[in-house]
């Protein structure tokens, strides 16, 4: 039997509040995307006895709220640009040499 440290990687456990963190700082347009793949990977191990996939897909949206809860309008922007590359669409860009010159790097 395989330990739920080894199973995990090293990740500490997650708390029963956790999804409801999450939840909550998500902007409003995530929240029945998170609801709709929070519930599906409930059912999924419900039948498996397997909790992997909850806690990966817990993990996976603690990076989305805590991304959209550092700057929720960059985060919106970030969505909409993701949007359009995934519809063939195109996005304005600089090289990177104007990106550090803007930020002073």
């Amino acid at each position: 039997m395989v330990s739920a440290s080894a199973a995990f990687h090293g990740d500490p456990p997650v708390s029963p509040s956790v999804p409801r963190e999450i939840r909550a700082a998500l902007i409003g347009e995530e929240i029945a995307d998170f609801d709709r793949e929070y519930r599906q990977v409930l059912d999924e191990a419900a039948e498996t006895l397997d909790l992997v996939g909850v806690l990966g897909m817990l993990k996976r949206w603690q990076r989305v709220a805590w991304s959209s809860g550092e700057n929720p309008d960059a985060h919106r922007r970030m969505l909409g640009h993701a949007s359009r590359l995934g519809a063939g669409g195109a996005v304005a860009t600089e090289q990177w040499q104007q990106t550090r010159a803007r930020l002073g790097l």
